[in-house]
């Protein structure tokens, strides 16, 4: 497997390592941010995606660097997850098509084309 790519699935030791936090934190932390839910494995041992991941960092930050409370980390994660969600639909509403892209891209290299010839080597043809 390629080194840079991420896993799917983190056990709850590999999380502690990437974050500096203890599993009685994380466990915590579900009880407390409902946002947070890692799922299972068969075994019953929680299994982190690079979602649940990125949530517990930010809920580091919240808590530890930008010292909120638990509840103002709950409300300001929910604030954030309801503009993010806004944002998601502003920009689906704002995409535009591949094919649209492509088409442009062709109109400008063919503009920059253009443009790079030497007008010189077209006047030395006449």
């Amino acid at each position: 497997m390629d080194s840079g790519t991420e896993k799917l699935y983190y056990s709850i030791s590999e999380v502690c390592s990437l974050t500096g936090l203890k599993p009685h934190v994380l466990r915590y932390w579900e009880t407390a941010f409902p946002i947070l839910k890692p799922s299972k494995n068969q075994s019953g041992n929680r299994i982190y995606r690079q979602e649940d991941i990125e949530l517990i960092k930010l809920i580091s930050t919240l808590l530890y660097e930008e010292r909120y409370t638990i509840d103002g980390a709950r409300q300001k994660i929910e604030e954030m997850s309801s503009h993010n969600q806004k944002m998601k639909l502003e920009l689906k509403a704002a995409t535009v098509s591949a094919e649209i892209i492509d088409s442009i891209s062709k109109e400008i290299k063919e503009i920059i084309a253009i443009l790079e010839r030497d007008p010189m080597e077209e006047s030395k043809g006449s």
